[in-house]
């Protein structure tokens, strides 16, 4: 299966993790380094991992730079970077978490009201 990126969906999806993000790549962000971000990237490659494609969980807005640190261009396999992203971000069922709407994560606060992050 090849993943649609150029689908409806998939355009709605990438510009709202894009703005989640505030258009800053995560992984430069994290090193106190402010660079923009211009795509999306799935933790879990959407070709191997087909139900996680659509759960922003799984989504990371990146920079292209960043990006080619994740993949490896001639196989389209992931890096040894890649693969430790993705052995860092746990989906949510495996930690006992509900999962709401376009796979955001259900939070229960002590007065039972349910907020999606």
């Amino acid at each position: 299966m090849n993943f649609d990126y150029k689908g409806k969906r998939w355009r709605h999806l990438s510009e709202r993790i894009l703005r989640r993000d505030g258009y800053m790549c995560q992984i430069s962000k994290r090193y106190g380094k402010q660079v923009q971000a211009d795509l999306v990237h799935h933790i879990y490659p959407a070709d191997e991992y087909p139900e996680y494609a659509y759960c922003s969980w799984n989504l990371i807005s990146l920079s292209r730079a960043m990006h080619n640190t994740l993949h490896d261009r001639n196989t389209d396999q992931l890096t040894a970077a890649g693969k430790a992203l993705m052995r860092k971000t746990i989906p949510p069922y495996q930690l006992g978490i509900g999962l709401g709407p376009m796979g955001t994560a259900r939070v229960t606060f002590s007065n039972s009201e349910e907020k999606y992050k």
